[in-house]
């Protein structure tokens, strides 16, 4: 049965080990993701007994806008509804402000976030300084 948490401090493995599952480069920081996940403003986990599963975090300024971040699901638990479900209980976070917003890495994604309501701008392109 996955149960999740609200919980914002993780094992350097766990972290690991689940960026790692999807094949994100920011895996061989997980370090630096630790940190910024006890400094993000909610984090929502999904976890198998003690491993974890899935994990969706969201950064915002408690006002107008909020920018969700980091929705990833280990390979061998998609199919569950898990990313659904992270986002449902991250989004409750969010519905009194302005915008809340979202970057998808993968095309192929963009129809799940259009299920929460989620639509492209018409004039806006992501931008990106990479250091890794």
């Amino acid at each position: 049965m996955i149960t999740y948490s609200e919980t914002k401090n993780f094992e350097i493995d766990e972290i690991r080990s689940l960026f790692l599952s999807v094949n994100w480069e920011s895996g061989k920081y997980p370090e630096k993701i630790r940190e910024g996940l006890k400094n993000s403003s909610h984090v929502i986990s999904a976890w198998d007994g003690d491993r974890l599963v899935g994990l969706v975090r969201g950064l915002d300024d408690g006002a107008t806008a909020a920018f969700l971040h980091y929705l990833l699901v280990d390979p061998a638990y998609q199919g569950q509804h898990i990313g659904e479900e992270l986002m449902k209980r991250i989004l409750s976070f969010y519905e009194d402000l302005l915008y809340v917003k979202i970057i998808p890495s993968d095309p192929k994604t963009i129809p799940f976030y259009e299920r929460f309501g989620f639509r492209e701008y018409d004039n806006y392109s992501a931008m990106v300084i990479k250091r890794l």
